[in-house]
């Protein structure tokens, strides 16, 4: 009977004991903590991980509106300087029309008192009408106009040429300011920025009152940007903002300034 209840009390016990390792809830279990512990870490890694891209793709995106800002400045700047010409061009041209009318008004105004060359040449006794190799008046407007429109053309050898040509046969022309500044910008517009410099800084030296040195000590300005020559090209720069404010070439003057600075030179 002993041996009975030994054994009873054994089985009891086995019972037991199993029925208590089959009630330990899993998450208890050492392996599942370590597994839950490892998921979790995980996912905080790629949540670091995810914000990390994420602010990789901001600080790409944030550069890109940058560089479209800049594109967008750059086009401002071109129109700008579109503008610029083309007021130029507009002043020149009315400029030039208003002389060809005064020319013309005086010589009609003179027509009435002279005599015709054949009547005057007759009246001295001449059997035929004098003639000569001079060249007419007109002339100097018609070889500026001629290198003028090479320019336009995109024709910039030839335009260099046609002002170098102007300038050497008409120097006392009331045009010979235009012609030399439009030299300078057919060298400059043909990357020849030494010859420009020069020929704007002629426009300068020869003809201090022609409405073409704000636009030509910009130009000096601007070969020298192209030169590298930086703290040249910021001086003359500044002597245009200083000087013309209140025009194109001043508000170009302080554009360029702007771009330098933005470049670092």
């Amino acid at each position: 009977m002993n041996r009975r209840f030994s054994f009873g009390l054994s089985a009891l016990w086995l019972t037991w004991s199993l029925s208590g390792c089959a009630s330990t809830p899993p998450e208890e279990d050492p392996v599942q903590i370590k597994l839950k512990d490892l998921d979790t870490r995980l996912e905080r890694i790629e949540r670091v991980m995810a914000n990390q891209s994420l602010l990789d793709f901001s600080n790409q995106l944030e550069s890109l509106r940058g560089d479209v800002r800049a594109v967008h400045n750059d086009v401002d700047q071109m129109n700008n300087a579109i503008e610029a010409s083309r007021k130029q061009q507009r002043d020149m041209y009315a400029d030039l029309d208003q002389r060809l009318k005064n020319l013309e008004s005086r010589g009609s105004g003179a027509s009435g008192t002279a005599a015709p060359p054949a009547v005057a040449g007759a009246a001295a006794g001449a059997a035929a009408p004098a003639t000569s190799n001079a060249p007419d008046a007109g002339d100097d407007k018609a070889i500026y106009q001629a290198a003028f429109t090479l320019l336009k053309d995109g024709q910039y050898d030839r335009a260099i040429a046609g002002f170098q040509k102007f300038l050497a046969t008409y120097p006392d022309s009331s045009l010979a300011d235009n012609g030399q500044y439009w030299l300078g910008e057919a060298f400059y517009v043909n990357k020849s920025y030494p010859e420009a410099q020069s020929a704007f800084q002629r426009v300068i030296d020869k003809y201090p009152q022609s409405r073409k040195i704000s636009d030509a000590l910009l130009k000096i300005g601007y070969c020298r940007y192209e030169m590298k020559q930086w703290d040249s090209a910021r001086q003359v720069l500044g002597q245009v903002v200083a000087r013309f404010s209140d025009t194109p070439a001043g508000r170009l003057a302080q554009q360029r300034l702007e771009k330098m600075t933005a470049e670092k030179h």
